[in-house]
């Protein structure tokens, strides 16, 4: 697990913790959680929104850490400005993920589903400890550095969402791959980082 500090936020929103998963055993488990947490009522569900309070993403669709930073902060950056264009800072990241600004979109394709294999788990909060144990009982998977991601991105539904098979930038490079991906990369982190100010 990895922690990002952002001074400039209040305290509340001013820590990341990222962590990455693969081999995740129970995502369809997950997935029926998440719902069933956001349709409970009174102190039941309070407690657990609260448990399962993360921003679940497959990893499967992340070009690298500096996209998932991007809409991480483009998230946090809105909450503070009381922008939030869904119900909090964690489902505001996985909709500025993706490229358009259907939420419901967003959840289904950014969002841990029954095929998710490998998963980032983000908590915006106040530091925290304990963190990793308590993640363990959530998601079943092996905890892993970050930069196994580079194992784990599924270029090609990424460049389907992006509608970027056409692009002109990425045919140029489609005889070199690692060319491809680092302008596939520029491409999608770019599109996070201004969606704040197309949105």
């Amino acid at each position: 697990m990895e922690v990002y500090r952002y001074q400039q936020f209040p305290s509340h929103l001013a820590t990341v913790h990222v962590a990455l998963f693969d081999n995740v055993t129970n995502a369809d488990e997950l997935h029926a959680r998440l719902i069933r947490a956001s349709t409970l009522t009174g102190s039941e569900g309070e407690t657990e929104r609260e448990a399962v309070n993360f921003a679940f993403i497959d990893a499967r669709l992340i070009a690298s850490i500096q996209h998932l930073k991007a809409a991480v902060y483009h998230a946090i950056l809105a909450a503070t400005q009381g922008g939030l264009k869904t119900k909090s800072v964690h489902s505001e990241i996985i909709w500025t993920l993706n490229p358009t600004n259907n939420i419901t979109e967003a959840l289904r394709r950014y969002g841990v589903s029954a095929s998710s294999s490998s998963l980032f788990v983000v908590r915006v909060d106040r530091p925290l400890d304990g963190l990793v144990e308590r993640l363990s009982t959530i998601v079943h998977g092996t905890l892993v550095p970050l930069d196994s991601l580079k194992d784990m991105t599924n270029w090609d539904t990424i460049k389907k969402h992006y509608k970027l098979n056409d692009e002109p930038a990425i045919r140029n490079a489609a005889g070199d791959k690692d060319v491809e991906r680092r302008k596939i990369d520029r491409i999608v982190t770019s599109s996070v980082a201004t969606k704040i100010v197309m949105g």
